[in-house]
């Protein structure tokens, strides 16, 4: 087996906003650093088509940022394994990187949230930001019929996206209800003023597009692919004609490394203190793995854990008010876009909630918990390894996967100790 080894002060998984922020900071500072990503760009999902020539203002700013310092990155690196102390094993094309750190920053981001409805493993069907990830690779989306879905500030922005792209959105389908909707709107000039002018941007863009509050797909139709989508307010249903479904129910954090080290978990996201320092002494985390907060939030803790990484302490402590500014906007907006029990409810006992084993829902309904249910179906064993079911069957049933094993990606059998 082919491996490298190398050593750096601070090792800091992930390549998005987040890391880049806390690179910055830390190398500024004198430390030696290394970012590791799985992706080829960096910026994650937020700057991934910013990258490599940026566009907006803030890109630009941290991009150039990091070129000025001296962190190294490994790009299409992916970290599957700590199998010593202080010490990653990551997979590359080359073969492995063992890295050894004094300190470790993880950022490693969100996926999003499916729930399982009859019809959603149709061609066509996609994760709202996988749509407009597509999209702003030139994914042909130009005169298609788009109905966008699901929970959460994110279907805006997507929405307004497919639309300059060309597309005819039919329509936008918020589940939360018009008052915590407003509620959460009436928030926003108090903890991210920022954000105002981003939602009029977005507004000015979808005008004469149907937005929808307290309304959600339940079935998608299609012979081959999807042709129409049953949607329904809970009080009445109606079908709805569209070329694509772009629909997520909100955003979960990737949290298999942290609970791998054993990083202590609080309500679905990783406990820090007011250094971004995880229950692990020398292990920080920022970004959404702390909290679905945006990227503005995400810069901040990065500054912060690469800060308080790199013993500037005093330096670091002078964002922690801006910070918890942004965790009362993440509370704010967890509350407002709530996910509904109706939805929790939708897939009978024909759907699909595992699809890389095909497993049903009926088949799940027969067993009490999660690990049970693996061992009789393979569910959340497939090459996803449970990344999507395992939302699924967390808001459908309760159950939630606790044991995490290396390799936390799937990896090349060679590469694997």
């Amino acid at each position: 087996m082919n491996e490298k080894l190398l050593e750096f002060d601070i090792a800091i998984v992930g390549a998005g906003p987040a890391s880049i922020a806390a690179a910055c900071a830390a190398s500024e500072n004198g430390k030696t650093v290394v970012m590791l990503e799985t992706s080829p760009w960096f910026g994650g999902q937020l700057w991934r088509s910013e990258f490599p020539r940026a566009k907006t203002r803030q890109a630009i700013k941290w991009f150039t940022h990091l070129s000025e310092t001296s962190a190294k990155a490994f790009l299409n690196t992916t970290v599957i394994d700590a199998p010593a102390e202080n010490t990653l094993l990551a997979e590359t094309s080359d073969g492995n990187l063992r890295v050894k750190y004094d300190k470790l920053i993880l950022a490693t981001g969100t996926r999003e949230i499916f729930l399982p409805f009859p019809g959603w493993t149709l061609p066509n069907v996609y994760g709202a930001g996988a749509m407009q990830a597509l999209a702003k690779a030139d994914w042909p989306v130009e005169g298609k019929r788009i109905a966008v879905a699901g929970s959460g500030p994110l279907l805006f922005a997507v929405a307004a996206n497919l639309r300059i792209r060309g597309a005819t959105i039919v329509l936008t389908a918020e589940q939360t209800d018009l008052m915590s909707f407003l509620k959460f709107g009436m928030k926003l000039p108090l903890l991210a003023p920022s954000k105002i002018l981003q939602a009029i941007k977005y507004q000015s863009r979808l005008i004469g597009v149907t937005y929808k509050t307290s309304c959600w797909p339940v079935e998608a139709y299609g012979s081959e692919q999807l042709e129409s989508v049953m949607f329904t307010n809970g009080k009445r249903n109606w079908k709805v004609d569209c070329d694509y479904l772009a629909c997520a129910f909100g955003l979960t954090a990737n949290l298999e490394l942290p609970r791998l080290l054993g990083c202590k978990i609080n309500h679905d996201a990783v406990f820090v203190d007011d250094f971004q320092q995880t229950s692990l002494k020398g292990v920080y985390c920022a970004g959404e793995l702390t909290g679905i907060g945006g990227i503005d939030s995400a810069l901040t803790e990065g500054q912060i854990a690469g800060l308080a990484a790199a013993g500037k302490m005093k330096q670091a402590k002078k964002l922690r008010r801006t910070r918890r500014r942004y965790n009362k906007f993440e509370k704010a907006m967890a509350k407002g876009f709530a996910l509904r029990r109706e939805l929790l409810k939708l897939a009978d006992d024909e759907t699909i909630i595992c699809r890389c084993e095909d497993v049903t829902a009926g088949q799940l309904r027969e067993f009490d918990d999660w690990k049970s249910a693996k061992l009789q179906t393979r569910c959340g064993m497939g090459p996803c390894q449970g990344r999507i079911c395992g939302c699924a069957v967390k808001e459908m049933f309760g159950w939630e996967n606790l044991s995490i094993r290396p390799p936390v990606y799937p990896a090349k059998m060679k590469n694997l100790e």
